[in-house]
């Protein structure tokens, strides 16, 4: 057993260093084939809070946005809004997680995580654009940011039950976990719990599953890698 960032993971299931493991959703398309663990992933259907672009132009004027590009599911998504429901054509201009520097040279920002939840657009004095909100808006679907994904054979069912309701375990204590997490930031902590509890959503059933098919059309319209089994 291994802990480390999704895109780590990813890469470690790529190379064949480990059967299964949580990555980002866009990964899905850049390895395998691999087979999808149902039942619980990390989504959203309306605001996720923690994937957004904060623009100082209404989205319609937005010429420039700095991307943070640890997120390559994020920057994909984000391609696919400013085209399809946005419509828009903006320079993307790669930059580090700055955003106070992002938003002083472009219009706008891509900005993922906590640093896009606890961000304070307001008294930045700039626009929160959240993309989960966005993408449901665009497609009427949830969007799905990561889930189990692993080699055939790797696991059985009786794992994959261990692996849901772990997720769903999870999802009952959001309290508790945003306690853990910010231990340091105790302020904090009712923005946590109210993320996990009101934001994510952990389910992996039909919707989820539309929505995630829909977006690997997209992508591969807008010239990503075809989607495999």
């Amino acid at each position: 057993l291994r802990f480390d960032v999704p895109s780590r993971c990813a890469a470690l299931l790529h190379a064949r260093e480990v059967d299964l493991g949580i990555i980002p959703s866009i990964e899905y398309l850049r390895g395998g084939p691999y087979l999808a663990v149902p039942g619980v992933a990390i989504g959203s259907e309306g605001p996720i809070a923690s994937v957004a672009v904060f623009s100082r132009r209404p989205p319609a004027d937005i010429r420039t946005i700095a991307l943070d590009t640890s997120s390559r599911t994020s920057v994909a998504l984000l391609q696919i809004l400013c085209k399809q429901h946005f419509r828009i054509a903006p320079e993307m201009r790669p930059m580090l997680p700055e955003p106070e520097r992002m938003l002083r040279e472009c219009d706008a920002a891509l900005i993922i995580g906590d640093m896009a939840l606890l961000f304070d657009h307001v008294a930045a004095g700039v626009e929160k654009i959240d993309l989960g909100a966005a993408w449901t808006a665009y497609s009427g679907l949830p969007f799905v940011y990561a889930f189990w994904a692993g080699n055939e054979g790797a696991i059985g069912p009786e794992d994959i039950d261990r692996l849901v309701g772990a997720g769903l375990a999870g999802a009952d204590h959001p309290d508790q976990i945003a306690e853990a997490y910010f231990a340091a930031m105790p302020a904090w902590v009712e923005r946590g719990a109210r993320y996990l509890r009101d934001n994510v959503k952990f389910g992996f059933g039909e919707r989820q599953l539309a929505g995630l098919t829909r977006f690997y059309h997209e992508e591969e319209a807008a010239g990503g890698r075809p989607a495999g089994g």
